[in-house]
């Protein structure tokens, strides 16, 4: 039988109990039928996961009793990663934040740039539907840490803010690159991801005068969405745990 998972902000754990919100409420109730007596995880976003035991189901609030701290089902990454990518029409970064989330991901950042023509309105009102996105992606690959999705940021505002010498920066970029060998180890990763018009000549001398790693996957060209997948899953292979 499979066991479901639900997320609770620290804040409602107690030593011994902890309280669904609405949300998860009305979920739990209506749409998985779990009643009194159910077995179920909860987990808090921050790392840790729990097994309880569904005390009550109220119209805005599950009591959950007999915790018991167990292991997240999915382990998290050695490697700190961060991937910010620059804003794409439609719902292309629906499933860039999915599959970030699944890939052990901690933060993503959605950015503009020169040859961005997203407007940064409209972005802004789908980051807290990517939030949920990250949450639901969360739940069903068994991580425990929520992913961080950030506001939308400016490229070069977030080039000035990240001179953090123990973060390794990446730049990703379909031409004037080098290969892997130019990036050393390294626990904590920045990787800059470009639109799909690529990025601008400046961009790229910015880059370049703020000591940036530029990445080239010799010849291919891939899709901004594609890229930002797999540039993630690369990272891991390379310096997280997916070896």
């Amino acid at each position: 039988m499979t066991i479901r998972r639900f997320y609770a902000d620290p804040e409602r754990f107690s030593e011994t109990s902890v309280v669904l919100d609405e949300d998860e409420t009305r979920h739990l109730r209506d749409v998985l039928r779990l009643r009194t007596g159910d077995e179920i995880r909860i987990f808090d976003g921050k790392g840790r996961e729990f097994h309880g035991v569904i005390e009550t189901v109220e119209k805005r609030r599950t009591l959950i009793n007999d915790l018991t701290e167990v292991p997240p089902t999915s382990p998290e990454s050695p490697l700190d990663l961060t991937i910010a990518a620059v804003l794409l029409k439609g719902d292309k970064l629906d499933l860039v934040v999915q599959k970030a989330v699944e890939l052990g991901v901690n933060r993503f950042i959605p950015m503009t740039s020169a040859r961005c023509d997203v407007k940064v309105g409209d972005a802004a009102k789908r980051a807290e539907r990517w939030r949920r996105i990250a949450m639901e992606a969360t739940k069903q690959c068994g991580r425990a840490r929520l992913m961080e999705v950030a506001d939308v940021a400016d490229y070069s505002n977030l080039l000035d803010a990240t001179d953090d010498p123990d973060l390794t920066r990446i730049h990703f970029s379909e031409r004037d690159g080098q290969n892997f060998e130019a990036v050393s180890g390294s626990t904590r990763i920045l990787a800059f991801i470009g639109p799909e018009g690529g990025w601008d000549d400046t961009e790229l001398e910015k880059a370049k005068a703020a000591g940036i790693v530029s990445i080239t996957f010799g010849g291919r060209v891939l899709k901004a969405d594609t890229a930002a997948i797999s540039i993630a899953s690369i990272l891991q292979h390379r310096f997280g745990d997916m070896n």
